[in-house]
Order: structure tokens, then C-alpha cells, then sequence
């Protein structure tokens, strides 16, 4: 579960909190869910612009979030070769 209002993230074993753009992220990603997200399209969103240097830290964003997510082995934020990323929701 996210809980924007505490920028939380909540894992029957672990709660982890997370800085704002790691939540705007997540979030931005669970609103598109199972949707294809290009790089650009996510930079300009969140960063408000898509240089090189906002492409390195979202890559390193999008490994914190990995690790935070690992928790939950249902949820996975996979690379789209030469597109961008997918947040996908696996059934059990």
C-alpha cells in the first residue's frame, strides 16, 4: 500500500518512506499501471524536463523503487527496451 499523505510505503514486514519524488513516481506509475511509459514522457512529468542528467537519476530512482518493491513479489517495474518502463501487477 502507498500512503501519499506520509510518502509511505507499506509491506506487512517493512514501511519504508520515501522522498517526494520517489513518491511521485510511484505514484505516477500506479496510476499507469500495466501501461508502457516512455522515458521522455515520464521526465517531463516529474522533472518537468528530459536532459541527460534527469534520465541518469531517474534510472536511479527507478532502482530504489525496484528495491523497495522487491518486498512484494507481485509488483515489478520492468525496462521496455529503447521506450521507457512498465509497472506490472502479477496474479498469484
Amino acid at each position: 500500500d502507498f500512503k501519499s499523505d506520509t510518502l509511505e510505503l507499506v509491506h506487512p514486514e517493512k514501511t519504508i518512506r520515501m522522498t517526494q519524488k520517489e513518491a511521485e513516481l510511484i505514484h505516477y506509475f500506479h496510476t499507469f499501471q500495466n501501461r508502457i511509459l516512455k522515458r521522455d514522457e515520464i521526465l517531463n512529468t516529474i522533472w518537468g524536463d528530459d536532459d541527460y542528467f534527469k534520465g541518469r537519476s531517474l534510472d536511479v530512482f527507478i532502482s530504489r523503487l525496484r528495491k523497495y518493491l522487491s518486498l512484494d513479489k507481485k509488483i515489478v517495474i520492468e525496462n521496455i527496451h529503447s521506450i521507457g518502463f512498465q509497472m506490472k501487477f502479477k496474479e498469484e
